[in-house]
């Protein structure tokens, strides 16, 4: 195992500034992502317009997110980066203020959990969606419940380990905020370090 998966799964000496970093590269890398895959809807209006082969079901409920498979993950992709990017900066806080609670083996693989699982999902939908529609042709839109279904759950699955990174990096956020060194420094006799 190298050492960068060492230190991300919890076997290695990570300090908080550094899983902070992470979390920061890979919500940005999520974000932008998640920004290049808005271009899809575009395309995907274009190419329906043309083709129009849409059933009577779509036409009668139209939305946003149904009218284009990629609206689920790209939106996920980018409020998911969001959200490391806030926690990367938590991380990098923590340090500065003095808080010095060790980081749990859930924190140190959040990250991992929260980057692998978006990609997943995207991977998974992008495929998914293909492979997919070689089965059960046109299944999205007509909508063919048991295809759209199960290329549903496979990116909530995905979603779902983003949601377990995120569980174990604001479980531990929310232990420094009130471990013993942070009930310290709000007392008024400390306030002047």
């Amino acid at each position: 195992m190298s050492n960068t998966t060492e230190t991300m799964v919890g076997r290695g000496n990570i300090m908080p500034a550094q899983l902070g970093s992470k979390f920061i590269r890979g919500g940005l890398a999520l974000f932008l992502l998640g920004f290049v895959t808005g271009f899809i809807p575009i395309l995907h209006y274009m190419v329906g317009a043309v083709a129009g082969n849409v059933g009577p079901a779509f036409l009668k409920n139209i939305t946003l997110w149904w009218g284009c498979p990629a609206i689920l993950m790209e939106y996920a992709l980018k409020a998911g980066g969001l959200g490391m990017v806030a926690i990367g900066l938590c991380y990098l806080v923590f340090p500065r203020a003095g808080r010095t609670t060790p980081l749990s083996a859930g924190e140190r693989a959040a990250p991992l959990l929260c980057v692998g699982g978006l990609v997943g999902a995207f991977v998974y939908a992008a495929v998914g969606y293909v492979v997919f529609n070689s089965v059960w042709p046109n299944f999205y839109f007509e909508p063919v419940d048991m295809g759209k279904n199960v290329w549903l759950a496979g990116q909530g699955i995905g979603i779902a380990l983003y949601v377990l990174g995120i569980w174990f990096a604001v479980g531990g956020i929310w232990g420094h905020l009130v471990s013993p060194d942070a009930a310290v420094e709000a007392t008024p006799a400390h306030a002047g370090r």
